[in-house]
């Protein structure tokens, strides 16, 4: 893999306020997130210990998402939204999974999330785990929510789970609807030659996560989500997104929604394998969600810290909103939300946990 190189020079598109207020950015952009694992924590361990990526999928996480149901992702949304809205995320790009409950489930999240106050993309990530009956109720689901005027892209699961006739028939509805492709490649090693398949294919609007394993020297026409704490949570290795260009943004793969340190993880691995790194490197890396969503662009947070600069950022942590307008509207004043009661949305997500431990 080749050596990080810098990012082009570019004003930071960053305003110093006043110091009773603090430095602002526009709002911060998920451009990879899992709004259903918010009520997804302190589950139990597993009857048998993962000791791979594959294990963890079959013995973990697909059986979460096996084990949703309407109840669980509604509240898992409104908290998983109310965790991004809390730390200065105002969109999340949401790629959704729930076999037993597919139909209506993007729905269920668009609302709890519009409820919070922050945008949501969203996604079903098909696949033919279940068969290929199964595949395609994930891709109408899809489609459905795009057509009925939600905000959505076309979304796949991991690559190595989807046949090249999901796959096409992915492609040419998003085609089909004016919209992008939503999924997971080459996360890990086994995924490594679909993912580029899938890759060599994209367009501009597609968001492409992780690409821990795809091969050096790809051309890559969409953007690469890199989600620095999944992957290094999952054991998956690092895929140095720096080699793909300037076209990566950062994810949070359901791991809360806090992008500032999303950030900082990011430049700590960049750090890693070259000390010259500069922070405004994994910072373009943020500015990056702004061209997936240019409205949050416009939104609005106002932060705990005057010097909101990428080299300030590393060094400083427990940074939080004071104050996020989203669309001209203030969602969230002196650290509260203001649509939402968030301890009402904490303890109903806490009961939606508690059915799915009794689930699994």
């Amino acid at each position: 893999m080749s050596t990080p190189a810098e990012p082009p020079s570019h004003p930071l598109r960053i305003r110093a306020e006043p110091a009773s207020v603090g430095g602002s950015t526009p709002g911060l952009v998920s451009a990879h997130h899992r709004l259903f694992a918010a009520i997804a924590r302190g589950l139990p361990a597993p009857r048998s210990t993962p000791r791979n990526f594959s294990e963890l999928l079959k013995n973990v996480i697909w059986p979460i998402e096996n084990a949703l149901d309407s109840a669980m992702i509604e509240a898992a949304a409104r908290l998983g939204a109310l965790e991004a809205l809390e730390a200065g995320c105002t969109t999340v790009i949401d790629h959704h999974a729930s076999p037993r409950a597919v139909e209506g489930s993007l729905s269920l999240i668009a609302s709890a999330s519009a409820e919070v106050g922050i945008r949501v993309v969203c996604s079903y990530a098909a696949s033919d785990l279940r068969g290929p009956d199964r595949a395609r109720v994930g891709l109408d689901e899809s489609r459905r929510f795009i057509e009925s005027g939600g905000r959505g892209m076309i979304g796949v699961d991991a690559s190595f789970t989807a046949s090249p006739e999901t796959v096409d028939l992915a492609i040419g509805m998003a085609t089909d609807l004016g919209v992008g492709v939503h999924a997971k490649v080459a996360e890990g090693i086994a995924d490594a030659g679909g993912g580029a398949d899938l890759v060599r294919r994209s367009k501009d609007s597609w968001v492409l996560a992780h690409g821990v394993h795809l091969p050096d020297g790809l051309e890559i026409a969409g953007t690469i989500a890199h989600c620095p704490r999944s992957n290094m949570d999952r054991g998956v290795g690092y895929g140095m997104p720096s080699r793909f260009g300037p076209r990566v943004a950062l994810g949070t793969d359901g791991f809360g929604g806090d992008l500032l340190e999303e950030f900082r993880l990011a430049y700590a691995r960049l750090r890693e394998i070259n000390v010259g790194t500069s922070p405004r490197l994994p910072w373009s890396w943020l500015e990056a969600g702004w061209l997936l969503v240019p409205e949050a662009r416009q939104d609005r947070v106002h932060w705990s810290l005057r010097e909101i600069e990428p080299e300030y950022l590393v060094a400083n942590t427990g940074i939080r909103p004071v104050t996020v307008m989203v669309g001209g509207r203030t969602v969230l004043d002196a650290g509260r939300p203001t649509q939402v009661d968030a301890d009402e949305i904490r303890a109903k997500a806490a009961e939606q946990t508690r059915r799915l431990v009794s689930r699994l």
